[in-house]
Formats: C-alpha cells, structure tokens, sequence
C-alpha cells in the first residue's frame, strides 16, 4: 500500500457476518406441495381427487435427505481478521 492511500475504515460491527453466503439452499419436494395446494384448492379441498398427488408429497417427504453441502468458511475467517479491521471512531461533540 502506498503512503497516499489512506487505510479503509469500516463501521463498528458487533459481529461480523456475512448473510446466507451459499445462496439459496435447493428444495426439492416445494414443487410437489405446490401441486398439492393446487390440487385442493382447484377441487374443494377434496381428497379423493389429489391422493396421487398427495402421495407423492408423502414420498418426497420421507424419502432419504439430499446429504449437506459443505458450510462455507467465510464467517470464520471473517472473525479471525475482526482484530486486524481498523473502526472509524465516532467525534464526541
């Protein structure tokens, strides 16, 4: 860094966190229970029509979990470099 630029100073943070940093988490059974709402709301509410549909929700619902993805790392390292952050101290009047 040269010596004209001066240092980046940050606001005070409690906890330094970034917010959902994966993005969205995938929902594989979201489609087949708003076939479900669909079905009930085109008929009634009634059962008889959407057991086929119903069913299937039960399926994607008890059938075996996708498996984690790894957690990203990044609120770690940003903890870890909290100490090292210059704050911009606020005037007293």
């Amino acid at each position: 860094m040269s010596a004209s630029q001066k240092p980046i100073r940050l606001p005070p943070l409690k906890i330094l966190r970034v917010r959902n940093p994966n993005g969205q988490q995938e929902r594989p059974c979201v489609t087949v229970m708003s076939s479900v709402l669909a079905c009930w709301a085109s008929s009634g509410y009634n059962t008889a029509g959407c057991a086929s549909v119903e069913q299937a929700l039960r399926n994607c619902m008890d059938g075996p979990q996708p498996p984690k993805p790894r957690s990203n790392e990044i609120n770690y390292h940003l903890a870890r470099f909290k100490s090292k952050l210059t704050y911009q101290q606020k005037k007293k009047k």
